[in-house]
C-alpha cells in the first residue's frame, strides 16, 4: 500500500471536529440543564450516564441511569459500503457501555432514524442491528421515531441515534469518590475504532491514501470497510460479574477524547493517572492512521481509543480476581495506576 504523506500533519480539528469547541459548548449546556434539575437528579451533565433516583430518600433505592448517543461519521462508511446492520449494534453497545461504567444494567432502548427519503430495506437492516444488540445485552427495544425530511439529507444518507435507560441500586453505583491514589487501572481491549475518530480516519484512508471501502489493506489483512465497521464492543458480559462482586471502584468508557479526556471523568478532581505505554501492543489500524496521516501523538490520543475500550479502577486487593475473571473476555491488563497528582501522564516503565 502506498502511503503519500499529507502536506501538513492531519489533526482532528483539520478533519472538521473541534473537541475543545465541544467542551466550551458543554459548559453552557451544563448551566442550562442544572436549572431544570429536580430532587431526583444525582448527577451533573458530563457524566457517562445521567442518574435519577426513584426514591431520593432511600440510600438503597433504585436509580435510573440514562444515556443518549449516535454513531458519528461511521455512518458514512456504512453507507459507502452498503452495510447497514452493524451500525445499529454499535449504537446499542455504545450506550450500554456508557451506563455500565456507572454500575447499571440496561432495561430498555429507544432509537431515532432520520433520512431524506425513507428506504424501507435500509431502515430494516439498521433495526436488525439494533435488535441484535438489544438481545445480546438483555435490553428491550421499546420503541423509537422515524423521520423523513426531504431536502435535509442527501440521497442515500441517514442518521441514527439511541437512548438507553438502565437501573442500579443507589448504594451500588460506581462513584469516583471511592478512588484512591495507588489503585490499579485495568484495561479491556477495543475491537477497532468503536464509534469515534471516523472523520479523521476517513480523511487519512480515503483522501490521503486514496483507498476505497473494498480496498485490501495488507497491514490489516482486511478491507477498509471490514476494519472501519468492526462492531463497537459491549463490555457487559465481561464487567457485569465484577460489579456483582463489588470488585470495581469506578470505570471509564474510552470514546471521543480518548484516554486523556475520558479517564479523568472517573477520577476525583485531586487525583490523576499514569498510563504505561509499554503495557499493550497498539492494534495496527492505529499505526496505519498515525503514519499515513502524520497525525501528532496528542491528536492520536484524544481522537482514538488506541486499542483500549474501557478502563476499570480496581483496588490492589482485588486485582488478581479481576484479571482472572477477564481472561475469557479479552483478557484485561494493568494499564497504569491512579496518582496523587491531577492529569493523565503517558510513560514507559
Amino acid at each position: 500500500m502506498s502511503e503519500p504523506n499529507p502536506s501538513a500533519p492531519l489533526t482532528y480539528a483539520a478533519a472538521g471536529v473541534d473537541i475543545d469547541a465541544q467542551d466550551q459548548a458543554l459548559a453552557g449546556v451544563k448551566r442550562l440543564a442544572r436549572s431544570t434539575f429536580t430532587s431526583g437528579v444525582l448527577s451533573e451533565i458530563g457524566s457517562f450516564g445521567g442518574l435519577f433516583s426513584l426514591e431520593p430518600d432511600n440510600p438503597q433505592g433504585q436509580v435510573l441511569v440514562a444515556s443518549a448517543d449516535g454513531v458519528g461519521t461511521k455512518l458514512k462508511v456504512a453507507q459507502m459500503a452498503s452495510i447497514h446492520d452493524t451500525v445499529g449494534e454499535d449504537l446499542v453497545n455504545h450506550c450500554v457501555n456508557d451506563i455500565l461504567v456507572c454500575g447499571a444494567r440496561p432495561l430498555f432502548f429507544l432509537d431515532y432514524f432520520a433520512s431524506g427519503k425513507l428506504d424501507p430495506g435500509v431502515m430494516v437492516r439498521v433495526v436488525e442491528g439494533l435488535a441484535r444488540g438489544c438481545r445480546a445485552n438483555a435490553c428491550a427495544l421499546l420503541g423509537g421515531e422515524t423521520a423523513e425530511m426531504p431536502g435535509f439529507y442527501a440521497p442515500g444518507e441517514y442518521d441514527v441515534a439511541g437512548f438507553i435507560v438502565g437501573a442500579c441500586r443507589r448504594d451500588r453505583l460506581l462513584r469516583r469518590e471511592a478512588v484512591t491514589a495507588g489503585d490499579a487501572l485495568v484495561a479491556l481491549p477495543s475491537t477497532g475504532l468503536h464509534t469515534n475518530g471516523y472523520s479523521l480516519a476517513r480523511r487519512v484512508l480515503f483522501d490521503v491514501l486514496g483507498l476505497e471501502v473494498d480496498s485490501l489493506v495488507p497491514e490489516l489483512g482486511t478491507t477498509v470497510a471490514e476494519a472501519l465497521l468492526a462492531v463497537h464492543r459491549s463490555y457487559l458480559a465481561a464487567v457485569g460479574p465484577l460489579l456483582e462482586r463489588g470488585r470495581v471502584k469506578a470505570a471509564a468508557h474510552i470514546t471521543g477524547g480518548g484516554i486523556p479526556d475520558n479517564l479523568p471523568r472517573a477520577l476525583p478532581g485531586t487525583l490523576g493517572a499514569e498510563i504505561y505505554l509499554d503495557s499493550w501492543d497498539e492494534p495496527p489500524l492505529f499505526s496505519v492512521l498515525r503514519r499515513a496521516g502524520s497525525v501528532p501523538e496528542n491528536d492520536m490520543r484524544r481522537t482514538f481509543n488506541l486499542g483500549v475500550g474501557m478502563i476499570l479502577i480496581v483496588a490492589d486487593a482485588h486485582l488478581g480476581d479481576v484479571l482472572e475473571t477477564l481472561v475469557p473476555h479479552g483478557p484485561g491488563w494493568v494499564l497504569g495506576r491512579v496518582t496523587g497528582e491531577p492529569g493523565v501522564r503517558f510513560l514507559r516503565r
